[in-house]
């Protein structure tokens, strides 16, 4: 018996020792290397295609036509008392998001300013080159007006697009989420997904550290706008790669999921 227990903690110790040294070499992801761009072609120079701004839907697909995002939904109009009172929300109520604050949270993150011609978005949100390698996920609980399920958003049209339904959704959330049951028991659990071409089209080796810059821009948007009408959000980082990425069928190698965080209408212990 303790012979056993101390096979396993050397081969704990073994694989810890492994761990640190992949620590450290990811250091590396994080720091910057557009020097090293200038010895490489991007498909960008080459003259290949970027590819579209938004993933096409098929055309019987279920449309949802969003309210025009309208300053009338915020509650909390100071930007100090909202970058102030910014926190992660883990408790939410059992109150519905009502579509309009949907529309608007999701135009302070993805929404498009402006188009300039019919390849390049100026949103709402920064990115590198103005690249915008994400989609956005809804896994829709408790909002007025939409059945539950899992949509797209569109934001070139500004339009969601039902995709499918998920039996036992905030189990699987949940699960997915490795446990951390707020994921499910949401109004609304915002799931972003990089496709990562979009933006190593340009960058090639420097895309991932772009991408992953840029996930942070959009997610503090929905926490500042989330405080602006008094509802919640917890960006969730720990999850697991496989079930997520499974559960909004996506391939894991030229689409997966980089960040995922639920919203809710606070619950009154939680404010």
């Amino acid at each position: 018996m303790l012979e056993g227990i101390g096979a396993r903690l050397e081969k704990l110790e073994q694989s810890t020792v492994k761990a640190k040294k992949q620590t450290l070499k990811f250091r590396d992801t994080m720091k910057a290397g557009f020097i090293k761009l200038e010895k490489v072609i991007s498909d960008q120079t080459k003259g290949m295609e970027r590819g579209p701004l938004q993933k096409e839907y098929p055309k019987d697909a279920e449309i949802i036509e969003l309210p025009e995002p309208d300053k009338s939904v915020i509650k909390k109009s100071d930007i100090f008392d909202c970058i102030g009172d910014r926190k992660s929300r883990r408790q939410f109520s059992d109150e519905p998001l009502r579509l309009e604050e949907l529309s608007y949270l999701l135009w302070a993150t993805q929404g498009i300013k402006k188009m300039r011609g019919s390849s390049v978005a100026l949103r709402i949100v920064p990115s590198g080159g103005c690249m915008h390698p994400f989609e956005t996920y809804l896994a829709v609980n408790n909002v007025t007006g939409l059945k539950k399920g899992l949509y797209r958003y569109q934001p070139v049209d500004h339009k969601l697009v039902k995709l499918f339904t998920i039996s036992s959704m905030p189990k699987k959330l949940a699960k997915a989420a490795l446990g951390q049951d707020f994921a499910g028991h949401c109004a609304v659990t915002f799931i972003w997904s990089a496709v990562p071409y979009k933006t190593e089209w340009r960058y090639s080796l420097e895309a991932k550290k772009i991408i992953l810059q840029d996930s942070g821009h959009l997610c503090q948007n929905l926490y500042l706008a989330c405080e602006s009408i008094n509802c919640g959000t917890c960006a969730i980082g720990a999850y697991h790669q496989k079930l997520f990425d499974k559960l909004c069928q996506l391939d894991g190698k030229d689409e997966f999921v980089v960040y995922v965080a639920p919203v809710g209408r606070v619950a009154v212990e939680n404010v």
